[in-house]
């Protein structure tokens, strides 16, 4: 189990730094980041912090499609990943209010993020981290407002957010909701109600 466990941190990295394994590519063995390295850049870091919000939000419903709890261990992970790149962004264009704000709820999440936190703060660390609900739909939003001219990308990462949210509704305890009451059916062993007895008379 443990050796899995390993396996998967090891494959959460490995996706994790590709972005950044990416930019640094293009930057010295392609192009230089073309002709507005600036402009790259600033894709590059929405991208990348769009992109690492919307995988920790899928962990969740990965794991209760497959039942692979083990998902759960990786989660902290990429929200971790998905703060520093909302960092690199804001760092990058801190003009834009949205995209700090998703920033700012990502802090206590990331400082909280340790065992002894959760230890700490039990039932309320599922709470705080709830957080990451209002952090990724601005992360959504940051995104379409940045984008110029092209929003084919910020359309999908607005549609994977809204099938993501969906997929978290009680859908089964919605369908198992009885639309009306209905009488209780009598328990089979009752007894059958006598007929009233007729009383002859004799002439």
């Amino acid at each position: 189990m443990k050796g899995r466990v390993r396996l998967l941190k090891a494959g959460v990295w490995a996706a994790c730094l590709s972005p950044l394994a990416w930019i640094v590519y293009r930057f010295f063995l392609v192009d230089g980041l073309g002709a507005n390295p600036i402009e790259a850049l600033e894709h590059w870091s929405g991208d990348a912090a769009i992109t690492t919000l919307l995988a920790a939000l899928s962990v969740t419903p990965l794991r209760r499609l497959t039942g692979w709890n083990v998902l759960q261990k990786v989660r902290r992970l990429v929200g971790l990943f998905a703060f520093r790149y909302v960092g690199e962004d804001i760092a990058e264009r801190p003009f834009i209010l949205v995209g700090f704000t998703a920033f700012v709820l990502l802090i206590p999440m990331a400082v909280t993020s340790t065992k002894g936190w959760i230890r700490r703060l039990g039932k309320n660390w599922v709470r705080l981290h709830r957080l990451v609900y209002v952090s990724s739909v601005l992360g959504v939003v940051h995104f379409l407002w940045a984008t110029k001219g092209d929003d084919r990308w910020p359309l999908v990462a607005a549609a994977a957010w809204a099938v993501l949210m969906l997929s978290r509704l009680p859908w089964k305890r919605l369908r198992a909701r009885p639309t009306r009451r209905e009488a209780p059916a009598p328990p089979a062993h009752a007894p059958r109600p006598r007929a009233p007895e007729v009383l002859s008379e004799t002439g």
